[in-house]
């Protein structure tokens, strides 16, 4: 049924009279048979796997005697497939093995007309008199009856979603006023939306909030019925339960699939991975079971499809949200990041739902949400099967990243640090955006973003997309271009090849020169880069001559302590101290680092350059005492400015390592290089030319301390990475 069909049964649907006399509730018969009456329409689960706490707890709970003083009710809540329904039919099966004398009944509250059909079937077993009658009121006739009795039972509720069947303020009658109420009686409701049991006025204590299975009852789940040959290895099993994030009706749908058509895990995997198309194909594959009701689909994607239709209609705010957040990076969601609303209770109203659906989970803290992977999947699934309302919402949403995201500095970095995984995400659905410019500065945004947390080559490819879009709507010579392009010389500083920075600094330098002139800031900017790239490529007498001519400009132009300035003075003490003319290049470092301490403050990024820079120049002239203490007070700000992964910290690592082998402190040399080994490889790689340069600096000091047998693993070559320290042997 759709939402249409469902708001017109609700609104039309009128209550007869009721009849309720001597001769219409329940009058149990003198000869009741022994067996308790059982309502139940499903057959016991004989591959239902773990939840053994979950029961525990239910069982203790739900039993008519677990409470002499109420009608007990309990909740068991959860996301859509996180497997209440399974839970509450092998409880059933529990309670009717321990307790002989209850009665159990079960309610699928889908609707009012599945109600309704369930408690007929009730009023039937009860044989109440006039539940046949045209206009019998079934529902108020089984409430009475259940009420009424003696006798020991337990009502199921099943699905009790919809939270406007069940609130006080339908023009219908609630669906609440028919729950029985009777001491030897106990009601077990299972729901995806919380909201349910404020309606219900549940106690807190008596609703269980279901989550995903552990890992063991995952595996256990996935390899029924599953062959030997189609286990595979048992990472492939573990990266799929992650994958699936451990929720039943996933892996049920996972495993009834994999059983069908014969496919491994691994290659099951492998489609999962392949693009989120396939994924959310096998997501919406129906499978059977046995344990579904006729009128309902059991794919996961289908069973969230539903409650985003029911948000749509009862909080078209929160379905706003939703869309939103499916847009973005799946974890730390911040708060600010949602469209703005004029009313601030209406935005935690749109939470609310949200959280009491399982679609989101508030963060500790209060002001970040995450959301659940696969639900995110599914509703993004659902926006962009309309490509024109996809680009309007994309729009929109870029829009709001671009007001929220500031221009990222080195001053406001973990702010922009927190956007940027959302701000990639977005990213991915660029291409459906109308606004190319708006485009563009998120992608610049995020590229400066990957510039401060280290990710050089990431950061490059970035912003080589914005070049390319502001290129193409503004043109070669806008000063907006111009500004992005500026930022591509700053990365390739970082991450760039010699020859090809050269061309791009040319380029610029010749641009500029014929725009704005020979002494303008952009102009020198790229001869900077161009002396650079000079340096790149080992031509250093050319890199000291440029850098001159650049820095004697600048200080004309800018002044001696302008940051553009102190940049040139930097680039020529690394040229001077590559042609070994050392006392000069230390000299101009000193002063370098002096003039960047006094603007810039001792945790700027360019004063750990300018300390980095003397820690070479020292190693360079043999002074490595000086190098060593210089290395460990500049690595120590590294790690507390950049982070301990952050290639600049490594790279010092490296430099203190080094310094230490040249002092003869081969355990202390070795301890170092160990662990900066370890941090390369994860976050370079093995075959990274720094991690390799490391490898070969710790066989080089296992071979001083006599210790081949361990050197063996790391066999020397010619580091091709750090190279100022590459005469290591020497």
């Amino acid at each position: 049924m759709n939402i249409e069909q469902f708001h017109h049964v609700t609104n039309n649907y009128t209550y007869p009279p009721p009849h309720i006399g001597s001769h219409s509730t329940f009058d149990p018969p003198q000869d009741r048979p022994r067996a308790p009456y059982w309502t139940v329409p499903f057959g016991r689960n004989k591959d239902f796997v773990g939840r053994e706490s979950i029961l525990d707890q239910l069982l203790d709970m739900i039993p008519p005697n677990a409470d002499e003083d109420d009608c007990q009710q309990t909740v068991i809540s959860g996301l859509g497939g996180v497997g209440k329904t399974q839970i509450a039919l092998e409880a059933a099966f529990r309670v009717r093995n321990k307790y002989r004398d209850c009665h159990v009944f079960w309610v699928p509250a889908l609707n009012i007309t599945t109600f309704e059909n369930a408690y007929r079937e009730i009023g039937q077993k009860l044989k109440i008199q006039t539940i046949e009658n045209d206009q019998a009121n079934i529902k108020l006739l089984v409430k009475t009856a259940l009420s009424q009795s003696s006798d020991n039972w337990l009502l199921i509720i099943d699905n009790a979603d919809d939270a406007t069947l069940f609130g006080k303020n339908t023009e219908l009658s609630s669906l609440s006023d028919f729950l029985p109420f009777n001491l030897k009686g106990s009601i077990l409701f299972t729901t995806r939306n919380v909201e349910v049991c404020q309606k219900l006025d549940v106690r807190k204590e008596n609703v269980i909030h279901l989550t995903e299975m552990n890992q063991s009852e995952a595996t256990n789940m996935l390899q029924k019925g599953l062959n030997p040959h189609q286990m595979g290895d048992p990472q492939s099993l573990e990266s799929l339960l992650e994958f699936l994030t451990n929720l039943p009706l996933a892996i049920k749908q996972a495993s009834a699939y994999m059983i069908k058509t014969g496919m491994a895990i691994s290659r099951y995997l492998e489609y999962c991975r392949s693009s989120d198309e396939h994924l959310i194909q096998l997501l919406s594959k129906n499978f059977d079971d046995r344990a579904r009701y006729e009128t309902s689909q059991n794919p996961i994607a289908t069973t969230w499809m539903i409650s985003f239709n029911a948000i749509s209609r009862d909080n078209p705010l929160a379905v706003n949200y939703l869309q939103f957040m499916a847009f973005l990076a799946e974890k730390d969601i911040p708060k600010n990041i949602l469209p703005p609303s004029h009313d601030e209770l209406n935005v935690y109203e749109a939470i609310g739902t949200l959280k009491s659906y399982g679609f989101i989970i508030e963060r500790e803290r209060g002001d970040a949400y995450d959301m659940h992977r696969l639900v995110r999947l599914v509703m993004q699934n659902w926006m962009t099967r309309n490509k024109g309302e996809l680009q309007t919402f994309i729009t929109t949403l870029m829009r709001r990243l671009d007001v929220v995201i500031p221009y990222p500095k080195f001053s406001n970095k973990d702010i922009c640090a927190r956007y940027l995984p959302h701000a990639i995400m977005a990213l991915k659905f660029q291409d459906h955006t109308l606004d190319q410019l708006l485009r563009s500065r998120i992608l610049q945004k995020a590229a400066v973003s990957l510039y401060y947390l280290g990710k050089f080559t990431d950061a490059k490819h970035m912003n080589q997309q914005a070049v390319d879009l502001h290129v193409g709507l503004l043109g070669d010579e806008h000063p907006d271009t111009f500004t992005i392009i500026n930022f591509s010389l700053m990365i390739a500083t970082c991450d760039g090849q010699g020859v090809e920075w050269e061309q791009i600094s040319r380029k610029v330098v010749e641009l500029r020169r014929r725009v704005v002139g020979a002494e303008h800031p952009d102009t020198l900017m790229g001869m900077h880069s161009l002396s650079y790239a000079f340096l790149k490529q080992g031509r250093y007498k050319e890199a000291e001559q440029m850098a001159r001519e650049v820095l004697e400009l600048r200080k004309r132009v800018s002044g001696a302590k302008h940051p553009n300035t102190l940049d040139s003075m930097y680039t020529l003490s690394v040229a001077l101290s590559k042609l070994g003319l050392y006392k000069e290049a230390e000299q101009m470092g000193q002063q370098t680092l002096q003039l960047h301490l006094e603007v810039a403050g001792a945790e700027n990024p360019k004063t750990l350059r300018s300390m980095y820079n003397l820690s070479t120049i020292f190693y360079g002239q043999g002074r490595y005492k000086e190098a060593e203490q210089m290395s460990r007070q500049l690595l120590e700000l590294q790690e507390k400015v950049l982070g301990v992964e952050h290639p600049d910290a490594l790279r010092s690592m490296y430099s203190l390592s080094i310094s230490l082998y040249k002092q003869c402190r081969y355990k202390e040399a070795e301890q170092i290089s160990r662990q900066l080994l370890e941090l390369q490889e994860k976050v370079l790689g093995t075959e990274h030319p720094d991690a390799l340069a490391s490898s070969n600096l710790l066989s080089i000091i296992l071979c001083k301390q006599d210790r081949h047998k361990e050197d063996d693993k790391w066999t020397p070559t010619t580091p091709s990475g750090n190279e100022q320290h590459t005469n290591i042997l020497k």
